[in-house]
């Protein structure tokens, strides 16, 4: 199956000037009133890599801090969406995670979106930059602040260890096997094919369609969330496609049947960006926009984190699944300055 290149809607402005910009930033913020046009133009239209540019240019041409000056001109949700845009990924995320375990409560959707959807990569250095900003690791703020399987999952997938590298057709089976009641319903010629074969038989025994007399419930949902947690993407894709083979069920369906609460999120939320990333931003972003009210921080937080990484990608999910495009939501559930921003970093109607 031919694999989809992710593409992002903010690409690096050609002919980049850094001290242009911010003589216009500085332009739209002197003086009486806030000029936002050129605020927006310039922020959402330039690379993440360019805004850390034009951030300490500003400072060493006017002796300014940008993200202060941005704050004291702008507020509500816009302000949110541009003081986003110009923290680095590993710093935005960091915060995200932060404010969702800060305080009375946690909120355990941002916690699952992130942590779920992020590489290697990018998990390390969000853990790098979580200590820095928080004097405390990703992982202990984690321990401290979840419980059961789901901090399992989460300090599991925290670390950035997820396998890297093609399917690997007979481990699949043997992965996809430990999910399945007979291992007669799988071909078990090749080493690979077995690892497949064996995750998916761990995932079939965890999900109680199996006999799992020969291993007790928590040893067998620990192997389970093993395997989700570390094989890599196409792996576990094909993992899914052996599942079915041998069970006649989708895991993301017997998921939704035998699990509950966070972990069943948190395990839904895999499954899904597994299956299909953009799929899964785009379910988010119209659940976000979608019946009274807009969720406003969910919907910055989606468009910032992947607009330069799939949105692209993620504007032809959202039209495929709701018939509208991403466009048109914006356009319809948000409004004014903010809503421009938006519209800047979608990047076009479909």
């Amino acid at each position: 199956m031919a694999t989809i290149e992710p593409k992002g809607t903010v690409h690096p402005a050609s002919d980049f000037d850094p001290v242009k910009d911010c003589e216009a930033l500085r332009k739209a913020m002197k003086g009486f009133g806030t000029d936002e046009g050129p605020i927006i133009d310039i922020i959402t239209q330039r690379s993440n890599a360019q805004r850390q540019q034009i951030y300490k240019t500003f400072k060493s041409h006017f002796g300014r801090d940008l993200m202060a000056d941005l704050k004291s001109e702008i507020s509500g949700n816009l302000a949110r969406l541009i003081l986003g845009l110009m923290m680095t990924p590993a710093d935005y995320d960091a915060k995200q995670l932060n404010k969702a375990m800060a305080g009375a409560g946690t909120d355990e959707k941002v916690l699952i979106e992130i942590l779920t959807t992020r590489t290697n990569k990018e998990i390390h250095a969000i853990n790098a930059a979580y200590k820095a900003a928080y004097h405390k690791s990703l992982e202990d703020h984690i321990k401290s602040d979840t419980s059961g399987h789901f901090r399992k999952i989460l300090v599991s997938l925290s670390q950035g260890n997820r396998e890297d590298g093609d399917a690997d057709a007979e481990r699949a089976k043997e992965d996809a096997r430990i999910a399945c009641k007979t291992l007669e319903m799988c071909d078990a010629s090749d080493a690979d094919a077995e690892r497949a074969k064996e995750d998916a038989r761990i995932a079939c025994k965890t999900l109680e369609m199996c006999d799992a007399s020969d291993a007790d419930a928590g040893s067998k949902e620990t192997r389970f969330l093993s395997v989700l947690c570390t094989r890599s993407y196409p792996h576990l894709k094909r993992v899914f496609q052996e599942y079915i083979k041998m069970t006649n069920h989708d895991i993301e369906q017997i998921i939704k049947e035998e699990m509950s609460g966070d972990v069943k999120d948190a395990l839904l939320a895999l499954v899904r960006s597994i299956k299909n990333k953009p799929g899964f931003f785009a379910d988010r972003l119209y659940k976000s926009m979608k019946g009274a009210g807009t969720d406003d921080r969910g919907l910055t937080r989606i468009m910032i984190s992947r607009s330069e990484i799939d949105l692209l990608n993620i504007r032809y999910e959202f039209k495929e699944m709701h018939g509208k495009s991403l466009h048109h939501y914006i356009e319809a559930e948000t409004s004014g300055d903010y809503r421009n921003a938006l519209l800047s970093i979608c990047g076009g109607d479909d």
